[in-house]
């Protein structure tokens, strides 16, 4: 169910080549969420680095959600930039078999593996 792959980048560069492989694969950045830096601005010890990138390709959204609205608490995508125990890791939770058991909607399920190829690509390029 999860997709990810160990880098041997620095967090802050696999960081800025995650968010270039994005917007390479017509995907835009809707946010980053840092939650190392929330947790510790909260007082909380973390000694790991986390960054979350919410990403949306439009058109795919568009017809998700034409299909089921439902699918609008699915959505975007995420992919995440991380380390753990010294290493720099880049990962997601795979739309497929996520949107599966969300629904059996037969359209959703090509939505989601047209999606998940192109987030794991994104991945690849940016590990």
């Amino acid at each position: 169910m999860f997709y990810i792959k160990e880098s041997d980048k620095s967090f802050g560069q696999a960081s800025a080549d995650l968010e270039v492989a994005v917007k390479n694969h017509g995907f835009g950045v809707l946010h980053i969420h840092d939650l190392g830096v929330t947790l510790r601005g909260k007082g909380i010890d973390f000694d790991e680095e986390c960054r979350v990138f919410e990403v949306c390709n439009p058109g795919q959204a568009a017809k998700a959600l034409s299909s089921d609205m439902r699918m609008n608490m699915a959505l975007p995508c995420r992919i995440s930039v991380y380390t753990e125990n010294g290493k720099t890791k880049i990962g997601l939770i795979k739309p497929e078999p996520m949107f599966a058991t969300l629904t059996d909607d037969a359209s959703i399920a090509g939505i989601a593996r047209e999606v998940e190829k192109d987030t794991i690509k994104m991945v690849d390029e940016a590990t």
